[in-house]
């Protein structure tokens, strides 16, 4: 009964993790329709598939995702939980063909004025964040991006959030170059990547805010202190 207790649970986050995700990709896709820069992770992916028509958007993030994979593989010397490996693979190919469905879903919006580009930029941020959140609240598993910078930060000892922050500025840069060497311009990466990854962290402890004051209205100290 216990046993059966814990599949349904299991079940029940995972559900929860890949509503997160659809979330989060709804919220990349804002952010493609936006044209002023992708959150920081989408923007390599995004950006080649602007010059390389080969693979979608969400093609070229199932691509990044599986280089990650590899990369943190390497990192750990092998010595993984390949089951953790396998769902990792599973959900990054997921969140690609979920990114695909929500551009295709926002495909006839058009944005002509630069405020209105702001104003879905914006909105980008607060879905994005919604969806991590949920994704947070799931608490079965890590995307390829997020694994890898837990498994660099448990060997070089550096604290996750450097880790974070080390690539978030490396896949800026590498957009910026594809972007710059194609166009002359920058496309993939703008001041909305920017933007992003100092938001979206923010936002993300909003919501924890927000979530553990309701918590704590719902359910009050069982032993308040006594005069």
């Amino acid at each position: 009964m216990k046993d059966k207790k814990n599949i349904k649970d299991l079940v029940l986050r995972y559900l929860i993790f890949l509503v997160g995700l659809f979330i989060a990709s709804i919220g990349v896709a804002f952010s493609t329709k936006a044209e002023l820069g992708t959150s920081p992770v989408s923007s390599v992916p995004y950006s080649v598939s602007l010059v390389n028509h080969l693979f979608s958007f969400g093609g070229w993030i199932n691509v990044l995702s599986i280089s990650q994979i590899i990369i943190q593989v390497i990192v750990l010397k092998f010595k993984c939980n390949y089951v953790e490996i396998a769902i990792q693979t599973m959900l990054a190919f997921v969140y690609g063909y979920l990114t695909n469905l929500s551009c295709y879903l926002l495909s006839g919006i058009n944005l002509y004025s630069y405020p209105a580009k702001f104003t879905f930029m914006i909105l980008s941020c607060i879905i994005l964040a919604f969806g991590i959140w949920i994704q947070f609240k799931g608490n079965v598993a890590m995307l390829p991006g997020e694994a890898m910078n837990r498994a660099i930060s448990s060997v070089t000892k550096f604290s996750y959030e450097a880790v974070k922050i080390f690539f978030d500025i490396l896949y800026i840069i590498i957009s910026a170059i594809i972007c710059y060497v194609a166009f002359h311009k920058l496309l993939g990466v703008r001041e909305g990547s920017i933007i992003a990854a100092l938001l979206v962290g923010t936002i993300i402890k909003f919501y924890n805010m927000i979530f553990d004051k309701i918590a704590s209205a719902k359910c009050p100290d069982p032993n308040p202190d006594t005069l």
